[in-house]
């Protein structure tokens, strides 16, 4: 278990952290015909709004109840009255995810009385959905603003059991998926074949893979998202299964999706590398009383020998690692089974998956206090997002570029890393950063015995002639 340290700075420097409300948008993102609605000023929502679109390099969804000086003295529940009527009656999205932010969180909006304002003036609106998650910038991070709203999708739009009329495994080939907020679009497009492959069908909330993918549409302009978990799909979920549940910081999601529905849950920690994959492929197994493809049987031995080939370059690497708290436990286990070890681990943000980490310390920082750590444990390998660049640069070490946001590359949002083929692939790339920053996986022999050839007194044979008689 890693011992947390606790920041001592009282100013970040060159910033880690993901707020919350990036986090909720990012789960809302993968709702269909969705909308994203900040409560706070236009700054955050325009914040927000940028690091999407340098992410994912698409047009994004969100909207703000763009709160003055006003409104944060005076109170601003009008303002979510008139902006959910508004979005409803152009935009005209199913749901709407409303989500706070640090203004007005200080200001003391109550966010769930507003929806029920809303709902009593404006009742022509009664088929549309309203999410309401608080998610102030100033605690948590990416991770548990994703979390908590699945929290509130779950409770929100998941009936329970006697609403519903539903029982557990009515539909006995579906399952329900919460995904961990650190699997990027193409994990989740993999994991939804990966499940299909058992003939199962997968219910994955939220389902970025549809909406987040970068895919053409017919139409010249969508102002809410396409793709993403229909609502009839979600109040499906109670005739499921079971339920599988990735990343520790769902586990509240999992709680309340079990109470409301009955349908039993499965946790598992990520899906990096051997030893987590086997558990979550030995499951599906048996909720689908099916035996493994050999399709996926090939695919393990190719990950196999794909450890086999990279213990050269990745064994005893020394990594320093910055990513959110499930995000860091998937990288640190998957990087020791392959013999790596991490010297410097830096998360946001506390999380449930920090005390499973299996080394000695993690420290709650920023990108400085990563840059320093590493120099002093002398690092030869970085993970961590873009912002990580320029640090991994000063040090002289490559950087693999996981994470939120990635804005210095192309297709960084449709990466696959998790499974057997997307740890496979993960492998490869490390060994190559490796290499290519001139470490070899054996260096090369020089003989002290060797003796150079070179002309001299302008005879070009003499360089032979000389290693001739040395034998």
């Amino acid at each position: 278990m890693a011992k947390v340290i606790r920041r001592n700075k009282p100013l970040a420097v060159n910033p880690l952290k993901n707020s919350q409300p990036v986090g909720a948008t990012l789960a809302f993102l993968g709702l269909a015909r969705a909308m994203p609605l900040m409560h706070g000023s236009q700054g955050c929502t325009a914040f927000a709004k940028t690091q999407f679109v340098r992410h994912f390099r698409e047009p994004i969804p969100l909207q703000t109840t763009a709160m003055d000086q006003v409104s944060a003295v005076m109170g601003a529940d009008a303002s979510i009255v008139e902006a959910l009527d508004t979005i409803f009656s152009k935009n005209k999205p199913q749901v709407i995810g409303l989500m706070t932010t640090g203004l007005s969180e200080c200001q003391g909006t109550d966010v769930q009385m507003a929806v029920r304002e809303f709902r009593q003036q404006h009742p022509q609106y009664a088929d549309r959905y309203v999410v309401p998650v608080n998610t102030p910038d100033f605690s948590g991070s990416l991770e548990s603003g994703f979390a908590a709203a699945v929290l509130a999708m779950v409770e929100t739009l998941v009936p329970t059991a006697e609403e519903a009329g539903s029982r557990p495994n009515t539909r006995r080939r579906q399952v329900n998926v919460l995904p961990s907020p650190s699997m990027s679009p193409g994990d989740v497009e993999v994991l939804k074949e990966l499940i299909e492959a058992f003939e199962l069908r997968p219910v994955i909330l939220p389902d970025t893979s549809d909406s987040l993918d970068g895919h053409l549409v017919d139409q010249d302009f969508v102002p809410h998202t396409v793709g993403g978990t229909p609502i009839s799909d979600i109040q499906l979920m109670g005739d499921s299964c079971a339920t599988l549940v990735i990343g520790a910081a769902l586990q509240p999601a999992a709680e309340a999706l079990k109470q409301r529905t009955g349908v039993p849950d499965y946790h598992f920690d990520h899906l990096y590398g051997l030893e987590a994959m086997d558990a979550f492929v030995h499951r599906l197994s048996l909720l689908a009383e099916r035996p493994v493809p050999p399709a996926l049987e090939r695919q393990r031995a190719q990950l196999q020998d794909a450890m086999v080939d990279c213990h050269f370059m990745i064994g005893q690497a020394r990594v320093a690692l910055a990513a959110e708290p499930d995000h860091l436990l998937a990288f640190t286990e998957l990087l020791h089974s392959i013999g790596a070890e991490v010297v410097t681990a830096v998360a946001p943000a506390s999380g449930p998956a920090l005390a499973k980490l299996p080394f000695a310390e993690v420290k709650l920082g920023d990108l400085e206090d990563l840059e320093q750590w590493a120099q002093a444990e002398r690092a030869e390998l970085m993970i961590g997002n873009s912002h990580c660049a320029q640090g991994a640069e000063r040090l002289g070490i490559p950087l693999l570029r996981v994470g939120f946001p990635l804005y210095d590359i192309v297709g960084g949002y449709q990466r696959v890393t998790i499974g057997y083929r997307g740890s496979r692939a993960l492998l490869f790339e490390l060994a190559n950063l490796r290499l290519t920053h001139n470490t070899h996986e054996i260096e090369p022999y020089r003989s002290i015995y060797g003796q150079k050839l070179e002309y001299r007194n302008g005879d070009p044979d003499h360089g032979l002639r000389a290693a001739t008689a040395c034998g």
